[in-house]
């Protein structure tokens, strides 16, 4: 599966298995929801302090906005590369913001 940049998808490998990511706004209402913001505009300022619970909750949102529902506790013991994870977060938001 490929990653369309033009939907802000871009792949993540999860146990040497390649999953898309994307920013939808079903993804940003989880992420509001489970890192308990009282709205987006409190996101930014969650991110400058984020730490790794925060960033397997945006992950785990994403993945569900590219269409794989992954459990937060199976992304506990995943292998996961964390430089990868945290760049991969990075470009899923610069991308929707060219959207």
């Amino acid at each position: 599966m490929e990653p369309n940049p033009i939907r802000g998808e871009h792949a993540l490998t999860i146990d040497g298995q390649v999953y898309l990511v994307c920013l939808t706004l079903g993804a940003l209402a989880q992420i509001e929801s489970s890192l308990e913001l009282d709205d987006l505009n409190d996101l930014s300022g969650r991110l400058a302090k984020v730490n790794a619970n925060d960033v397997l909750h945006i992950l785990a949102a994403l993945l569900c906005g590219g269409g794989n529902a992954i459990p937060l506790e199976k992304l506990r013991t995943a292998k996961l590369d964390p430089a990868e994870v945290v760049r991969v977060i990075s470009k899923v938001f610069e991308l929707a913001g060219k959207v």
